[in-house]
């Protein structure tokens, strides 16, 4: 059995009824627990409260599950369990290729909730939280705002513009390969094409380059893309 103490619990759910279920069966069990009731509250408390495990509902107005989900794992990789009415394998598939840790489909038992809970807590056990902000030199990344800068001038980056940048500066100096990139930034090697990369890589660094000429991104060629910073100081200097 996993010791609970301490060990806080996000819910996010439009629900009420949902909501307060969740909060006594968890509270009960001996969790902390606080509530949301939509995607852009849930986030505020993501960040705020730094989560040991979210308890996340698909449906939602205004800002869905999929695009919580999606800014979550901009910044965190808090284990998220996918709560759903859809009992259909494509959503389950989707939210695990999205970067949910689990899938629980509505209504649900109790007893096996409370126990996914504890085996998802007990695999993070070693879990780190990305940074929320990364300057490297050449560009300042802030995750919690989703604002890029380069030598202090703010840049205009798309929503898939600004996953590459992100990727990119949490892997400087390393060579990502198209299905490493597709997997970091669109999630899914299987239905996106590796040209989607090179396209997107090309939209990247014409922005850069708008702002500061040298954008540090290499084509390695044969292998992927290659991000240095460092050097572009050096070329700079």
């Amino acid at each position: 059995m996993t010791n609970t103490a301490g060990v806080r619990i996000l819910v996010v759910d439009d629900d009420d009824d949902v909501r307060d279920l969740l909060r006594i069966l968890l509270e009960r069990a001996g969790y902390s627990v606080t509530t949301a009731a939509d995607g852009r509250e849930g986030l505020r408390q993501a960040y705020a409260l730094r989560a040991d495990l979210i308890v996340l509902d698909l449906s939602m107005p205004q800002l869905s599950g999929w695009d919580t989900l999606d800014r979550i794992r901009d910044l965190s990789e808090v284990p998220v369990l996918l709560l759903s009415a859809s009992v259909g394998e494509t959503d389950k598939v989707r939210g695990l290729r999205a970067g949910a840790d689990d899938y629980v489909t509505k209504p649900f038992g109790r007893q096996e909730l409370l126990a996914r809970i504890e085996v998802l807590l007990r695999r993070s056990g070693g879990r780190e939280d990305a940074p929320e902000m990364i300057d490297d030199g050449f560009a300042r990344v802030d995750f919690t705002n989703r604002q890029v800068q380069v030598h202090g001038e703010d840049v205009a980056l798309t929503p898939l513009e600004y996953k590459l940048m992100a990727a990119f500066v949490r892997h400087p100096q390393q060579v990502l390969s198209r299905d490493q990139l597709l997997d970091l930034v669109w999630r899914d090697t299987m239905h996106t094409s590796g040209d989607q990369v090179k396209l997107y890589v090309g939209y990247l660094r014409r922005k850069l380059d708008a702002v500061a000429e040298g954008a540090p991104i290499e084509t390695v060629r044969g292998f992927g893309y290659r991000y240095r910073p460092r050097a572009a100081l050096r070329e700079s200097a």
